[in-house]
């Protein structure tokens, strides 16, 4: 290893990657893996210690945030409303109970694995990304952040502090599912995220957010159907108004878990299941 950097602040973190590219340790179920087993050649700086970025808090500015180093466990033990719990529910997918206490939110971000569990549900959710840096503060759209696999919009300096998410002020409900070869530990095949929210008078959906996983290079919203299932009764069978043509941006592939064609059909079953069953938890 050329060099290691425990960081005490976050300021001290953003003088260091203002210095020179380190690679960002966190809580290290990615680097170490990655590593298969040789020597770490890069500089690493360590912010695993930085309590400041760990923890989730409803802002006055209108937003749930999501510290950076807030892990799996923290997630699962949170006190949250019914509409986070598909991203729960992701929770309990991210590895087993080892990785889930020590791996991190804006690590599966920044991971940007197709298969990450963690991202689905929040992309549904429509989280932003808030990313730090010498000459400040941006926030950018989950789904705009990720641009590939393993790639992401970080620019050298700057580093991932926290996940945003909008506080929606209408009752809402939420589900994840996940589709592997085995019950447990295991990259998925698909998997899909629902978050529905409805007024509480007309009882109609007014907002949508729909995600897909492990079919796309990076996951995807699909906003057609998302658009379609605003303004809908809550009652409704929200599942019937799911249409081939709304998997039409996703791209899966062909690999040894299963056929681009298997993907796309088991995508669809799945957004179906979890609109069922946000439909019954609407009711």
């Amino acid at each position: 290893m050329a060099e290691y950097l425990r960081a005490r602040t976050v300021d001290e973190a953003l003088e260091a990657l203002a210095r020179k590219p380190f690679r960002i340790l966190a809580g290290g179920t990615d680097v170490y893996p990655a590593a298969v087993g040789g020597p770490i050649r890069d500089p690493i700086l360590d912010i695993s210690g930085l309590s400041a970025l760990r923890g989730i808090t409803r802002e006055a500015q209108g937003h749930w945030r999501i510290g950076a180093l807030t892990t799996w466990t923290d997630v699962l033990r949170a006190d949250l409303p019914s509409w986070f719990d598909g991203l729960k529910l992701a929770a309990r997918e991210v590895g087993g109970v080892q990785i889930q206490s020590a791996g991190t939110v804006a690590g599966n971000v920044c991971n940007a694995s197709p298969a990450a569990d963690g991202v689905v549900p929040l992309m549904a959710m429509d989280a932003a990304v808030e990313v730090s840096g010498a000459t400040g503060t941006r926030v950018e759209p989950l789904d705009a952040f990720i641009t590939g696999p393993r790639q992401t919009n970080r620019q050298p300096g700057e580093l991932v502090t926290a996940l945003l998410i909008p506080d929606v002020d209408a009752p809402g409900v939420s589900d994840f599912l996940k589709l592997g070869a085995r019950h447990y530990l295991v990259i998925s095949i698909a998997m899909a995220a629902v978050v529905l929210h409805r007024d509480p008078e007309s009882r109609r959906i007014v907002r949508a957010g729909v995600a897909v996983g492990s079919c796309s290079p990076v996951a995807r919203r699909l906003r057609g159907l998302e658009a379609a299932l605003c303004d809908a009764e809550a009652g409704a069978l929200l599942e019937d108004l799911v249409e081939e043509k709304h998997f039409a941006v996703l791209s899966p592939i062909d690999d040894v878990r299963a056929t681009a064609g298997y993907r796309r059909g088991a995508a669809r079953t799945l957004v179906r299941r979890a609109l069922r069953t946000c439909r019954g938890a609407l009711a």
